[in-house]
């Protein structure tokens, strides 16, 4: 095949690829004339964005800059307080109304374990009364 004369500033593809043969799972590799022959521009990330060079902020400056920073920071932190209270006080009040609720459903279990025991002792009596009854 023939190859073409390379001319400065212009990146020429390869007419032929080759790549050796890997008999592993892993990645193949490129070989040597494939790897020359690779464009310098194939990394797709934006291009970075350089500082602007400038001058070393004053002393004042950067004190205004840490007190906001600080406000800023303080009034997150407060915010955070607040709603962790706001859902501790909401999980309270759930707490307080389910213990309600089960005080209430445990006077009602007892006062049916007492109905059951009258009823029981009244079934007794009674069958004693028939077995009486029929012996006498």
């Amino acid at each position: 095949m023939n190859e073409a004369t390379p001319v400065p500033g212009k990146v020429i593809p390869p007419t032929v690829y080759m790549r050796g043969v890997n008999n592993s799972k892993g990645p193949k590799q490129k070989m040597p004339q494939e790897m020359e022959h690779t464009p310098a521009h194939q990394d797709k990330s934006p291009p970075k964005k350089k500082k602007k060079a400038c001058s070393k902020p004053s002393a004042l400056d950067s004190a205004d800059l840490f007190e906001r920073t600080v406000a800023g920071a303080n009034r997150e932190v407060s915010m955070l307080f607040s709603k962790y209270a706001e859902v501790l006080s909401e999980r309270a009040a759930a707490d307080a109304s389910q213990v309600k609720e089960l005080e209430g459903i445990l006077t009602e279990a007892r006062s049916l374990e007492s109905h059951l025991k009258e009823k029981k002792d009244h079934l007794r009596r009674t069958l004693a009364l028939i077995s009486d009854k029929l012996q006498g």
